[in-house]
């Protein structure tokens, strides 16, 4: 009986799970996966395109959505995408593989998207619409309740004012204050990994999200 029971509990008593934990199979493939990145990075720095092409493949997709969701702009997105790969195999000569290629590329493609966000004031026309991660549309005031009977032209109307109420709160936000709200919660990205792609500590990203959670909660306080 104790035996069956073994390994199910920490030192402090809370349970675990090995489900939550990667195997040894996961664990040797995500190594090698890495492995493999890493001699084509050597491979694209000694001076091969084709290795560098398919870093590009890997990461393209990525790279467009991100840059999409962070500029709101297909056209701007789209030429942060060319110039994010470029710069990469400008200076892919300057990767020292203290961090993975997907967070060194996400470095340049937000800072890309940071000087792209001080040069306009308004990112979307629309920013009760956002994309995720996976490159499809959340819908910010779809859990806003509507009890009302009437029509959906005053629903409509509701929606222009609240869309123009968030607008106007995520305007408020330093580019960095939305760059770093918007990487945590709707690209899912890790504090650590925030810090690591805007040069900068995982303690200082957390305090530029807490100021910008706290600018949207003031401001949005009356849609409640």
């Amino acid at each position: 009986m104790d035996g069956a029971n073994r390994g199910s509990s920490s030192p402090n008593g809370e349970n675990r799970t090995d489900a939550s934990r990667p195997n040894a199979s996961q664990m040797d493939e995500r190594a090698h996966s890495r492995a493999l990145e890493m001699d084509l990075i050597r491979e694209a720095q000694a001076g091969s395109r084709v290795a560098f092409d398919v870093l590009v493949r890997q990461y393209e997709h990525q790279v467009l959505r991100l840059a999409l969701h962070l500029t709101g702009s297909e056209h701007d997105a789209e030429d942060i995408y060319q110039e994010a790969f470029l710069k990469a195999y400008r200076y892919i000569g300057n990767f020292r593989f203290e961090c993975s290629f997907y967070t060194w590329i996400y470095r340049i493609v937000t800072n890309l998207c940071l000087d792209q966000l001080r040069r306009r004031k308004t990112r979307r026309e629309d920013h009760a619409v956002v994309v995720d991660r996976t490159g499809d549309e959340i819908d910010l005031l779809a859990s806003v309740s509507d009890d009302r009977s009437f029509s959906n032209p005053a629903r409509e109307l509701d929606r222009k004012v609240l869309g123009e109420r968030i607008q106007a709160a995520l305007g408020k936000l330093t580019p960095r204050e939305r760059m770093v709200f918007e990487l945590k919660h709707y690209q899912g990205l890790r504090l650590r990994t925030i810090g690591e792609m805007l040069n900068t500590t995982e303690e200082t990203a957390k305090n530029t999200l807490f100021r910008a959670t706290k600018k949207l909660r003031t401001q949005l306080a009356e849609l409640r």
